[in-house]
């Protein structure tokens, strides 16, 4: 059964640039129920004291896979599709997105383990979304399992 490569850990993938635009962020903000007007209402933004349309906290999770095929990358990298699993995935918000950021995600693997004794494989990926300004958004850290046997 083929491993991933542990010379892999530290490996940072091409970044990601996206701008973000009103019309995005206000068809996310209708998908996930987010009815807060500073998502949908320009005036109400600019009230609570955004330069534009705020963008929901995950929108940056679509961000980071705007580009490619969610797999591609995983594939590269030696990962059976047939046989991946999530394992987990959670967010840390330092600054709010906005229409009209250009957002540059940047993804490092982290770190690959096994568990089960090699029955499962886990790798790590860190993703660093950063506005224009340099300014940290948010961070996203993904667990993605491969199964073997």
């Amino acid at each position: 059964m083929p491993r991933l490569d542990r010379d892999l850990i530290g490996t940072v993938l091409e970044p990601i640039v996206a701008e973000v635009e009103k019309g995005e962020i206000r068809q996310f903000a209708k998908a996930i129920g987010a009815t807060d007007p500073i998502h949908t209402d320009l005036a109400a933004a600019q009230a609570a004291g955004y330069p534009n349309l705020v963008a929901p906290p995950t929108l940056v999770f679509c961000l980071a896979q705007r580009n490619s095929e969610p797999t591609d990358n995983l594939v590269r990298l030696g990962f059976d599709v047939a046989k991946l699993l999530h394992g987990e995935q959670h967010f840390e918000y330092f600054h709010p997105v906005c229409a009209g950021d250009t957002i540059t995600l940047t993804t490092r693997i982290e770190d690959i383990y096994e568990k089960k004794g090699g029955l499962l494989e886990f790798m790590v990926q860190k993703t660093d979304a950063v506005n224009r300004d340099g300014a940290l958004c948010a961070t996203m850290t993904a667990v993605v399992v491969q199964r073997h046997g």
